[in-house]
């Protein structure tokens, strides 16, 4: 037992060495748990945010003014006033997400109580924000007509008071989600393509044959891969979480960085041996890149990561709960949004050990096929 740990260890600190002597995998480690963590975290896809708009003052009155001068940062950029023939120029250019036309005799007609009509145009192209937008807009002129009228702002008082509490994210802040997020997304991602490219390193290199001669298992060889490459993917995000994370971007983490840790080490077991198993039945790196999109798409994107589960079929559900990805996901967001304990998040942990366990020996075991076919 002691001679095969050592096997073991001396085999993943070979690993170790040819990933140090790989500048670019080093580079694609760095970037991924440092600068993309930070880009996703400060990016706000789901807000309005710098949306530039277009208006037509065919009115120019004091109302038509209100109304233009109600856009300003950051949801909107300052509004281009155009003529009416620029409209469909600037949407087809992409110049503008939205040309607001404001018609003639607009104030009179409200002053007359009659209902004039205001014409909106929207770039839906840009789907979020078209649909956060077109709400946004019509209640800022809803808002500035009735000041206008009214001589003051009133709101409609509704018979019950709504009183909301946000948990966990008192401020909506995007980053506080998207960052934490961008991390579970970089150890899938970076966990299989390592894993994967130490084994057709090996084939390319003409290395596999070496190992092959040597007094090591099959088994051996793959463990070997599995604890380097995993343990390297659980420093990064650890140290992402810490420094760039809770540091750099000021995410409170109500959690146990340690818990996290080790659904990540149970997690790294199973997408390392997915990793090994799909090098196994690629020749090269290029086959291993276009399967590794085939496969990790489908699970980030329908894991709960980007969308909620319930909100998916419930075939689509069923299925996934046979990915590790899926309970990886609900146990990180309950540890480190939620402050969850080990109580609350053990039918995950027992899922990612029963599911990586599976792949391991799938893995393995086909492992040891192509091993022979190369003997």
């Amino acid at each position: 037992m002691i001679n095969q740990l050592a096997n073991i260890y001396r085999l993943g600190v070979k690993e170790l060495w040819s990933l140090w002597r790989d500048p670019m995998m080093l580079i694609l480690i760095l970037w991924g748990f440092t600068a993309m963590i930070y880009i996703v975290g400060n990016a706000l896809p789901d807000t309005l945010s710098n949306v530039p708009i277009s208006i037509v003052d065919e009115d120019d009155s004091a109302l038509s003014t209100r109304i233009i001068a109600a856009f300003h940062p950051p949801q909107f950029k300052p509004p281009v006033q155009i003529a009416l023939s620029e409209i469909d120029k600037g949407l087809d250019a992409g110049l503008y997400t939205f040309s607001l036309d404001i018609p003639p005799n607009f104030q009179r007609d409200v002053l007359a109580g009659r209902s004039p009509e205001v014409q909106l145009n929207v770039d839906a192209t840009r789907m979020t924000q078209a649909f956060t937008g077109t709400g946004h807009i019509h209640q800022i002129i809803q808002g500035e007509v009735n000041e206008f009228v009214q001589r003051y702002r009133s709101e409609l008082k509704l018979p019950v008071d709504l009183v909301l509490r946000a948990r966990f994210n008192p401020n909506l802040t995007e980053s506080w989600f998207g960052s934490v997020m961008e991390i579970v997304e970089m150890v899938t991602i970076l966990s299989f393509i390592l894993s994967g490219a130490a084994l057709i390193r090996e084939r390319e290199h003409g290395t596999i044959e070496h190992l092959l001669v040597m007094p090591v298992t099959p088994a051996q060889i793959m463990l070997a891969k599995v604890w380097s490459m995993g343990l390297v993917v659980l420093i990064a995000s650890v140290c992402s979480l810490q420094f760039v994370v809770q540091g750099w971007l000021a995410v409170p983490i109500e959690g146990s960085i340690m818990l996290f840790a080790l659904l990540t080490s149970l997690y790294l077991f199973s997408i390392t041996a997915m990793g090994i198993f799909m090098a196994t039945i690629t020749r090269s790196m290029p086959q291993f890149g276009l399967l590794m999109l085939l496969v990790l798409l489908p699970m980030l994107m329908l894991s709960g990561m980007v969308s909620p589960r319930e909100s998916m079929p419930v075939l689509t559900q069923n299925l996934m709960e046979l990915v590790p990805t899926t309970h990886y996901v609900a146990a990180t967001q309950a540890v480190l949004y939620r402050g969850a304990g080990l109580d609350i998040i053990w039918p995950q942990v027992l899922a990612l050990s029963i599911i990586g366990l599976f792949f391991f020996m799938a893995a393995l075991m086909y492992f040891r096929k192509s091993i022979g076919r190369m003997v």
